[in-house]
């Protein structure tokens, strides 16, 4: 008979942690979501203030432009034309474009305009004459 009154104290300990190692269950992702952001915001801080005069960034806006004077603290001047410089803060600056991304990207583009051109020459050489020139009767 202690035996089964043993048991079922300890049966019902158990279901009194329960809710406990729910809460806890549901806090542990919190607090390593939160980490996570907060060194996410670092790095991002750290790039704002390490930013210089040439580099390509791109706005929370989405605005993409060159520096040209990072000398204050809080703003900074991007060309975002040719002749066309507007002021920032840098807390605006979302990231920094590589320089390789965007010589790339400009060569991928280059290069699938000339296959598009040489393409639509190919098709119009291979439309018979009578069909590229109307026939008036």
């Amino acid at each position: 008979m202690d035996t089964i009154l043993a048991q079922e104290a300890g049966g019902s300990s158990l279901l009194s942690l329960l809710p406990f190692l729910i809460i806890l269950l549901l806090f542990v992702p919190l607090f390593l979501n939160g980490r996570k952001q907060r060194r996410q915001m670092k790095e991002t801080q750290e790039m704002q203030s390490a930013l210089e005069d040439g580099d390509v960034v791109v706005t929370t806006s989405g605005l993409r432009g060159t520096i040209v004077d990072a000398s204050y603290e809080d703003t900074i001047d991007l060309e975002i034309a040719e002749g066309v410089v507007t002021t920032w803060l840098r807390a605006a600056v979302r990231e920094k474009v590589a320089p390789e991304a965007g010589a790339s990207d400009e060569q991928e583009q280059s290069s699938a305009s000339d296959e598009a051109d040489s393409s639509s020459a190919n098709s119009s050489s291979e439309k018979p004459s009578s069909e590229s020139k109307p026939t008036i009767h």
